[in-house]
Formats: structure tokens, sequence, C-alpha cells
């Protein structure tokens, strides 16, 4: 077979390349190293400046009573009468204190809607959430505002740690749906102007417990 020169050309710079290798130019690009350094504070410290950063509220409680109280007291101050929660395992004593309240239906007119959640990444501020919670995929976005409840050993530093996590927990069977809520919905598709609460809650607080 006939080959043309600049076909043999092209050839033998293949060659050459296979033969002699070059070091990769970036090799952090491939993800050999990581691309954040982790902060020297704690990671719940780091996610609470990176939360409240995107206008989202955090709350610290050093135990359940001080979180049963924290709760209470918030939701009896904004008077939200209507508080839907399908997971009441995480309220604690809170429940009797706010069992006149409490409903698990008709999302869509209450005042506040309270879930847990899969995991916290530090370096964005975001609260990891999936379909496999019993509250599933609507609870935490239909409400206008969004409370929040998780422990202090849910943090990681980077979304690559959540995810990681979630393969460790799920195996297999991963969640059909994985959601990063990082604060308050916002959008600025119009005339570039920032308006909160188009698409999910307009408020955002997330109280962190101690295990």
């Amino acid at each position: 077979m006939n080959v043309s020169p600049s076909k043999e050309n092209i050839l033998k710079k293949i060659r050459k390349a296979l033969s002699h290798s070059t070091p990769l130019p970036y090799p952090q690009s491939e993800g050999n190293q990581p691309l954040f350094p982790k902060p020297q504070q704690e990671l719940e410290v780091e996610f609470a400046e990176q939360f409240t950063r995107l206008q989202g509220k955090f709350i610290y409680c050093i135990n359940r009573q001080e979180f049963a109280f924290q709760l209470t007291s918030l939701i009896k101050k904004q008077g939200m009468m209507k508080v839907f929660c399908l997971e009441e395992n995480l309220l604690g004593e809170a429940v009797q204190q706010l069992s006149d309240r409490l409903v698990k239906e008709d999302i869509g007119n209450c005042d506040v809607a309270i879930t847990g959640c899969e995991f916290l990444v530090a370096r964005t501020g975001s609260i990891v959430m999936s379909s496999a919670q019993l509250s599933g995929r609507t609870t935490s976005a239909y409400a206008p505002i969004h409370i929040c409840v998780a422990h202090a050993s849910q943090v990681v530093f980077d979304i690559k740690d959540a995810l990681q996590e979630l393969k460790n927990k799920y195996k297999s069977g991963l969640p059909s749906l994985i959601t990063f809520a990082s604060g308050p919905s916002r959008t600025a598709d119009i005339e570039k102007t920032l308006v909160v609460g188009v698409h999910g809650p307009k408020e955002v607080y997330l109280f962190l417990l101690e295990d």
C-alpha cells in the first residue's frame, strides 16, 4: 500500500511520541492532588462561615435539649403555624411542644418544612439531600422556609467527599436524586437582578447538633 509523505511524517511523529513518553505538564489536573486545600479551622466552623455567606441562617446546639428550645423559640417567634415534618424523630423533645402545629399533609400551604440531610459540605456551605430520605424530593423545596437538622458527624470537606460517603452508604443502590442546596433559592435570570425564593425556599435555617 502506498503511503503519502505527509501521512508518513504524521505516523513517524506518533511512533516517536509513543516510544518517548512526555511527563504531564499539569499533574494536579489529573486528580492526583486535592484542588482545594483543607482549611486550618474545624470543618464545622468552615461550613458555618460559608453557609452564612450564602444568606443561610446557622444555629449551633450543644445537645438535644438546647436544640428543642432553640427550634420551638424560632417557630413561635416567627409565627409559623403549620410546620410540615415527616421525620419527627429529628425533633426530639420539641415534638410535644409543637404537636399542635405539626402537619404531614398539604405541604403547599405550610409555613415551614423541617428535614434532615445526608451530609454537609464545608467548602461550599451546601446541604446534601437525596430522595432516599423520608422527606423525599419535594419537602425541602416547596415550603417558603426550610429548616434542616444535622449533626457534626455529617460534615465533610468537599463535594467529592460527600459523593464518596454516599457511595459507601448506599453501595450500588444510589438514590435517584442527589441534590446540593447552597442557601436560599435565588436567580438573576431577569435583567440580572438577584431575586431570592423563586424556585425554592426564601429562607434556610441549619441547626447543627453535637453527636
